[in-house]
């Protein structure tokens, strides 16, 4: 249903448009000045929240201007028409900068007040569908990138659409080449700050100086060298999210000063005594066991505590080793085109001695074994000659995990012990046919029982 808010300080005007609106059959509530219009702004919920606004510009006390600026900061996408006894020109360019929809002249005409409120309802219908259809097509595009239909990666998948929507921080785990950041980026994408900028860093990848300053920014003159002020990825994420990679190898002293922007929501840049407010969400990733790390003083408890709020565990490749065909068809056709090679298939006894390797390196070391093969394949298969020979050695080698004899001999001596030993009771302690069994001359034997302390079996 189309609902109107009017924000006016005349009854009578706002009395005049409930009538005519109600009986066009539009939803009318009222507000008597602008800081009772935002009020009511911040307090709806998209269902009942109004889908346009009548807002006068000059009222007592906040004026149109203001109100409209406090309207964008809420509800930045909410058709806004101004009204005014006191039209002119330039106030209604000014009204149209700041973002109104249209712009009235009091008194307006029915006809014409009915005409402007249903094309700003219209318009603001077709941005919520376009914003819904984005919404929809990025979450798609951030699923689509998490290849694989196993339990774990259909519970990793679940697990980023419930937290999505929270405002917590959210820590992913997981060995190194696993997807965190593809994690990261679907969190983002189901966020309702999916329309704002996901900013990536890399803490492994700088130096502590260098990553503050990343991080925070700077003003001109913090340092030699620093010649303008620069602003913090904090800063540049304002709004959306940054997402923290690697955050195990985060200096302690930096730490400090991250588990204060996440407490109190400012930021100092360098060099500067004025703190900067930021409404930044935060994701972020390790391979590290933090609370192990924590537990040896290596990383700070209450930084660990606050950044795993809601925690997602990433499984390695080999746990989900049914995932493997899928992920190669799928990485083949993304190397074929960036190699310029047209990959069709692998060979069976190729995806044999891949789905028995055990993947360290997991999709990142999966995704460089195929690209070789893919540059060093001659036809439109791929065949085991293509592998690297590590490959090869590990699929030919005995199962991983396998049981262990339970009395192997640790050493040659004991080897040799357990053998001697071994064909005495198998002979009742006779030394001739002992020694035939073992291959050696009696004369051999007896020496070795004596050194082995044998001698009185």
């Amino acid at each position: 249903m189309k609902s109107l808010l009017v924000i006016d300080d005349e009854p009578g005007h706002r009395l005049m448009v409930r009538a005519v609106m109600e009986d066009a059959g539009w939803s009318v509530s009222e507000a008597a000045s602008g800081e009772e219009g935002l009020k009511r702004l911040r307090g709806c919920r998209s269902s009942d929240c109004p889908s346009v606004v009548l807002l006068d510009m000059k009222m007592s006390g906040m004026d149109g201007v203001k109100t409209l600026a406090g309207i964008r900061e809420i509800l930045p996408q909410l058709p806004v028409v101004m009204l005014t006894a006191y039209g002119t020109v330039g106030s209604a360019v000014e009204a149209m900068k700041r973002g109104a929809f249209d712009y009235l002249t009091k008194p307006a005409d029915n006809e014409e007040l009915k005409a402007v409120l249903n094309r700003a309802h219209e318009y603001g219908r077709l941005v919520s569908e376009n914003r819904e259809l984005k919404r929809r097509v990025g979450e798609a595009d951030a699923a689509s990138k998490l290849i694989g239909t196993s339990p774990a990666m259909r519970q990793v998948r679940e697990l980023a659409s419930q937290v999505g929507p929270a405002e917590a921080t959210v820590l992913i785990l997981g060995e190194s080449g696993t997807g965190k950041e593809l994690v990261a980026e679907l969190v983002h994408a189901m966020s309702p700050r999916r329309d704002k900028p996901l900013v990536k860093v890399n803490c492994a990848a700088l130096p502590g100086d260098l990553l503050e300053s990343e991080l925070f920014g700077y003003v001109k003159g913090a340092f030699t060298g620093a010649i303008k002020d620069k602003p913090g990825r904090f800063q540049l994420a304002h709004g959306g999210t940054l997402f923290l990679d690697e955050v195990g190898e985060l200096p302690l002293g930096l730490q400090a000063k991250l588990l204060r922007a996440l407490q109190e929501r400012v930021v100092e840049p360098l060099g500067s005594v004025k703190p900067v407010a930021t409404d930044v969400r935060i994701l972020a990733a390790t391979n590290r066991d933090l609370r192990t790390e924590a537990a040896k003083g290596a990383f700070r408890e209450d930084l660990y505590f606050r950044l795993g709020v809601l925690e997602i565990k990433i499984p390695a490749l080999r746990e989900r080793i049914e995932d493997l065909p899928e992920l190669a068809a799928h990485l083949l056709a993304k190397l074929g085109a960036r190699n310029k090679k047209t990959v069709r298939a692998v060979s069976p006894a190729y995806l044999d001695i891949l789905s028995r390797y055990p993947w360290p390196g997991n999709v990142r070391e999966l995704e460089n074994v195929l690209e070789r093969s893919v540059i060093l394949s001659r036809s439109d298969t791929l065949t085991p000659e293509t592998l690297p020979p590590h490959l090869t050695r590990e699929a030919s080698a005995p199962v991983r995990g396998a049981a262990e004899p339970q009395d192997a001999p640790v050493s040659f001596e004991d080897a040799e012990r357990l053998a001697i030993v071994s064909a005495l009771e198998a002979n009742e302690g006779h030394r001739e046919r002992t020694a035939e069994a073992l291959g050696v001359s009696r004369r051999t034997l007896q020496y070795k029982l004596k050194k082995l302390g044998l001698a009185k079996r």
